[in-house]
């Protein structure tokens, strides 16, 4: 089977600059410090970062974030077969990154799969980085803009960090506060140690008189940037550290030659439902569609996940376990 390892992905990588981060052997290596196996595949041009969850009775899962890299799929799916059958996987989960309208026709590209529950979030709001930072701010809602400027007036100070504890404690009080789960401190210093080399990620904290008030871990690839963790205190919230804090998050993307800054994770409902509804609703993602919305990026809506079924049996009772735990083992 043609596998690959450490270096040679990162080889195969430099060919396809349109990868995603997820894809990338940093994360394969994070996840693999948190129980997940990392396998390289390739055939010709296309190929896979597949990530392996070992079940108990030498089962195991199988899951492809973001991928497979390249365009020719229906040629690596023989060798992600062989993969996940020695591997006695349940299923195969793909989540392509690829946007509806669907460029591609699913019976071609996934043949055998069905759609099925995402893992990573579906909906997103992307900004463009084109043009000068006049021209990001025209393209804000106003509100928005003023509360940057606001920031700025009162005091707010954004600076790059490497306190990851002080991140962390901003991180329990807004989990506390709206109710979500987070990961330990550990997942969070090593994402940033696997990826800070190379100016592909960043820790901003907004303070006021040096007390941090929010932070943010932003990653860059190619000429992409994502917003993946965020976090605000209790204290001085009027003074609008969080708008200020995605400012200077994109100023940074921008700096690293990104184009585009993703703010990773909307509600999944049409545009006409979420300008309807945002002002009422504070579940889930809705507590922050309202936040994100300002910056004037373009609503976007993924392809899904779709799953390959090796054990439909084993499969029926894995989705009744993964409904009930919500998140399943993939987190």
């Amino acid at each position: 089977m043609p596998q690959l390892n450490r270096a040679e992905w990162e080889a195969f990588l430099r060919d396809h600059p349109e990868a995603h981060l997820l894809q990338t052997p940093m994360w394969g290596m994070l996840k693999a410090e948190f129980g997940w196996q990392v396998v390289w595949v390739v055939s010709g041009q296309t190929g896979a970062q597949v990530l392996l969850r070992r079940l108990p009775m030498g089962l195991s899962i199988a899951y492809i974030p973001k991928g497979p890299v390249g365009e020719n799929w229906a040629d690596l799916w023989p060798e992600i077969e062989a993969l996940c059958r020695r591997e006695r996987a349940i299923f195969l989960k793909v989540e392509p990154d690829a946007w509806e309208p669907l460029a591609f026709d699913p019976r071609a590209q996934l043949p055998g799969f069905h759609a099925s529950e995402p893992i990573q979030p579906r909906r997103t709001i992307e900004i463009s980085l084109e043009g000068d930072e006049e021209d990001w701010l025209e393209r804000m809602k106003q509100k928005t803009r003023y509360n940057i400027r606001l920031a700025q007036k009162k005091g707010v100070v954004v600076r790059e960090s490497r306190d990851l504890s002080a991140f962390y404690a901003l991180m329990e009080m807004t989990a506390r506060r709206d109710g979500f789960g987070i990961h330990t401190l550990n997942y969070y210093e090593r994402a940033y140690q696997w990826f800070t080399p190379g100016g592909h990620c960043v820790l901003l904290m907004a303070e006021y008189e040096g007390k941090p008030l929010a932070g943010l871990m932003a990653f860059a690839w190619g000429h992409r940037a994502w917003y993946f963790y965020g976090a605000s205190g209790d204290q001085e919230r009027h003074r609008m550290p969080t708008y200020l804090l995605q400012w200077e998050a994109m100023r940074w993307a921008a700096r690293q030659g990104c184009q585009v800054y993703d703010l990773w994770g909307i509600p999944d409902a049409d545009e006409a439902t979420l300008e309807a509804e945002f002002a009422q609703r504070t579940e889930g993602l809705w507590g922050v569609y309202r936040f994100k919305r300002g910056f004037g990026g373009r609503v976007r809506r993924s392809v899904g996940a779709w799953d390959w079924v090796f054990q439909p049996n084993l499969y029926r009772v894995y989705r009744w376990f993964w409904r009930i735990r919500r998140r399943g083992e993939f987190g």
